[in-house]
């Protein structure tokens, strides 16, 4: 379970503050698959950093009470003067992961042949957001959390992506910010808007996406 109580997120820049979150409070149960919608700037992206815990609330608390991934293929935390193999291995080690066997994983999903073995400074975004998709794919957790990256790659590694997440989706729950309806109904089963810093759920994926087409107009 991932429980917010009352949490506020306020960012202030140039004199302006932006309220993300107004003193939301809901759950996500073990086995949930919500698809969340919302206009550009919305703060769905900031929604995901505040589950995985790479962001804090202004106020309020969270509490985690299953293992919840970073937003999958976020590669903020690699050293670009290391090489894919070596940020991996580091990660490995964080998790206390076998460290072959995700070398292992990593090298074979990520499809980057020898530039696995090369800083990835040097990497496109393309191969980046590989590398970062297949690190994030390597760890098992209990909530994925996924922010607009399923369609990296080209037509065989977005399968792959695919394939890879429902497989995870049967056994755990997620967490989905897409502005695509077709790829919110290929994973989620519920779905939530978020607007002007109230998060509204629904039953179903399908009404999320019914309601949220007033946003586009």
């Amino acid at each position: 379970m991932i429980r917010f109580d009352n949490v506020t997120k306020v960012y202030h820049a140039r004199g302006i503050n932006k309220c993300v979150l107004d003193h939301q409070s809901f759950t996500i149960e073990r086995g949930q698959a919500i698809g969340v919608v919302g206009v550009n700037g919305a703060g769905k992206s900031t929604l995901t950093r505040m589950i995985a815990g790479i962001e804090y609330p202004t106020s309020g608390t969270i509490t985690r009470e299953m293992s919840v991934s970073w937003p999958l293929g976020f590669g903020g935390a690699f050293q670009g003067s290391l090489t894919g193999s070596d940020n991996t291995r580091f990660i490995a080690r964080i998790y206390g992961r076998p460290i072959d066997e995700m070398l292992y994983y990593v090298n074979d999903f990520a499809r980057l042949g020898h530039y696995f073995h090369v800083p990835i400074k040097t990497y496109s975004s393309g191969m980046l957001s590989r590398l970062a998709f297949a690190v994030s794919l390597a760890i098992k957790f209990d909530c994925y959390l996924v922010d607009e990256v399923t369609a990296v790659g080209d037509q065989s590694f977005r399968t792959q992506c695919r394939d890879a997440l429902l497989e995870r989706r049967q056994h755990g729950s997620l967490v989905m910010v897409s502005h695509d309806p077709n790829t919110l109904r290929d994973y989620c089963d519920t779905g939530a808007i978020l607007r002007d810093g109230h998060l509204t759920f629904y039953d179903t994926v399908e009404e999320a996406i019914a309601a949220s087409q007033v946003l586009y107009q």
